[in-house]
């Protein structure tokens, strides 16, 4: 039988302390912000993560890229629920919408950007076996330069990637307007 996990009141909101299953609500799960990369429900926390499948729901503003240009040795797939954002991928761009599914099989090169006039949220989904080992890489694509989600070089280190990018910061959004659970 599979215990029920405990979750606990931290500053990004309701965390994970052991492991089991559990039921959170979108709103009360533990978050992080980032005023240039936007919000993400991260579900998990730092005690307890998932090690099969790891889990996100960003919420991009128009403008915002969640993350950089990437491709990863693991699929990953992604579901528009509400607003819309521009995916980069393969170097071309295609418009989403809600309801539309994205599926990156393994070493699949994308990114995402807020689109339209509110909030984009995305429920993201990447497999984790052989994770990190098999790796990540962020390519240089003048696409992607163009869109904001690329890199001037490219490098295997996400701390390169990221550097020149705020932290992210435990934290609810500062708002949940043009959200689906405001």
């Amino acid at each position: 039988m599979v215990a029920e996990a405990r979750l606990e009141q931290q500053n990004g909101g309701l965390t994970p302390l052991t492991d089991g299953w559990f039921v959170v609500g979108v709103p009360e799960a533990v978050w992080v912000t980032n005023e240039v990369l936007g919000d993400a429900c991260v579900i998990e926390g730092d005690d307890v993560s998932f090690p099969d499948l790891g889990y996100t729901i960003a919420v991009l503003q128009p403008g915002q890229a969640g993350g950089r240009y990437h491709r990863e040795a693991n699929q990953e797939n992604f579901l528009v629920l509400a607003g819309e954002c521009l995916l980069v991928v393969e170097g071309v761009e295609r418009h989403l919408k809600p309801w539309d599914f994205v599926h990156c099989p393994p070493n699949t090169e994308h990114g995402f950007v807020g689109a339209g006039d509110g909030p984009c949220v995305i429920f993201m989904v990447g497999a984790r076996q052989g994770w990190p080992e098999k790796g990540i890489v962020y390519p240089r694509s003048e696409l992607a330069l163009h869109h904001g989600v690329g890199v001037e070089e490219e490098t295997r280190m996400p701390a390169e990637a990221y550097a020149p990018f705020p932290k992210w910061q435990s934290g609810r959004p500062s708002s949940w307007a043009g959200l689906p659970w405001e």
